[in-house]
C-alpha cells in the first residue's frame, strides 16, 4: 500500500504496468505452469493471492487495487475452465494484515521494514476502530488458516470463491462508527433546519 496514493490524472504508467505485472501477470504466470501438471493428474488446487483492495476501492494504490481485482476474476474465469479438469482454484484476499508492507509502503528498508511489525499492528490499531467491525488486528496466521481451509478436502466443492479475510472491512463500516456518523447528521440538520 503505497504512502502516497496517486490519482487518476497523475498516475505513473510505467509504474501501473510494473504493479501490474507483479500482481496481476505474476499470478497468471503461476497458474499457467501449474495447471499443465494439474491437468496430467486429473486434480489440483490453486489459491491466489488478492486482497480486500481488490473489490472495495480507497484503501489501496489505483495501481495494486485494479490488479488485484483482475485476480479475482482470473480465479473466477479459471475456475470455470479448469473444473472439468478436476481443478479447484479459489482465492484469498486478507485485509490489513499486521506485516512489514507497511514498514515497506514508507520507505523503510526492507529487513528493517519486516522487523516493524509493533509497528504495523500499532498504526492498525489506531485507524481499524472506523474501518473494521472485528476489533482485531489480523496476522499471518489469520490467512495461513484460511490458506489451509481451502488447500484442505473440508473445501472440496469450494471454487471460483473469493474468501475475504479481513475482519469486515468490505462488508461495512462499525456500528459504533455509523451511530456518531447519523449523529452528526441529525444534529446538523436540526440545526439548519429551523
Amino acid at each position: 500500500m503505497p504512502a502516497q496514493c496517486p490519482s487518476v490524472e497523475n498516475i505513473d504508467l510505467e509504474r501501473f504496468d510494473a504493479a501490474f505485472a507483479i500482481h496481476f501477470r505474476g499470478v497468471l504466470a503461476g497458474m499457467k505452469y501449474a495447471v499443465p501438471v494439474m491437468i496430467k493428474q486429473r486434480s489440483g488446487n490453486i489459491i491466489n493471492t488478492s486482497s480486500v483492495n481488490g473489490s472495495r476501492a480507497g484503501l489501496g494504490g489505483i495501481d495494486y487495487s485494479v490488479a488485484k481485482a483482475a485476480v479475482e476474476h482470473l480465479t473466477r474465469c479459471a475456475a470455470v475452465e479448469l473444473g472439468e479438469k478436476g481443478i479447484r482454484v479459489n482465492t484469498i484476499s486478507p485485509g490489513p494484515i499486521a506485516t512489514g508492507i507497511f514498514g515497506k509502503a514508507h520507505g523503510l528498508e526492507h529487513n528493517a521494514a519486516d522487523q516493524s511489525i509493533e509497528a504495523a499492528d500499532a498504526g492498525l490499531t489506531a485507524v481499524l476502530p472506523r474501518w473494521q467491525p472485528l476489533p482485531y488486528v489480523g496476522v499471518t496466521d489469520d490467512v495461513a488458516q484460511a490458506a489451509l481451509f481451502l488447500a484442505s478436502d473440508a473445501s472440496r466443492l469450494i471454487s471460483g470463491h473469493n474468501l475475504i479475510v479481513d475482519g469486515g472491512i468490505s462488508i461495512g463500516w462499525p456500528v459504533a462508527v455509523v451511530r456518531e456518523d447519523l449523529a452528526a447528521f441529525r444534529k446538523a440538520f436540526r440545526e439548519h433546519g429551523k
